[in-house]
């Protein structure tokens, strides 16, 4: 089930920031500001283990991300699935993908490689848009 358009999958492709809503203990929203790629009909998303994002998905995986610019913008809700496995090799994807081979080079090196990281899954399963 192709639930993007190809209109919002040419927006989501576009370097842009999403903010990601995950359902803290107390059942709050706790929203963080995210890198994201649009793989299939998953967002990938990556995280340090041991974020509040990474504790609030362990306990419960849903979640919903809003990509927007100005009065565009795309809602997507799902469930994720959490993977330790490839999670170096997505965060120098996502790093790249915001700040080019160079800086993601430097990044990974410095900062990223020291880490212990996730990645996030969100598998698509709702989205909305405004503007499209």
């Amino acid at each position: 089930m192709d639930l993007l358009t190809e209109a919002i999958l040419e927006f989501l492709n576009e370097v842009r920031f999403g903010v990601a809503a995950t359902i803290s203990k107390d059942g709050t929203p706790q929203q963080t500001v995210v890198w994201y790629l649009v793989e299939g009909d998953e967002i990938i998303m990556n995280t340090a283990k041991g974020r509040i994002k990474d504790l609030n998905l362990r306990r419960d995986p849903r979640m919903s991300m809003c990509v927007e610019d100005g009065y565009r913008y795309v809602t997507i809700k799902g469930r994720v699935t959490l993977d330790e496995v490839k999670a170096q090799h997505d965060i120098k994807v996502l790093v790249e993908r915001y700040h080019g081979a160079e800086r993601a080079a430097q990044m990974m090196r410095n900062q990223f490689s020291k880490e212990q990281r996730v990645t996030v899954r969100l598998k698509i399963e709702k989205v909305s848009g405004i503007g499209f």
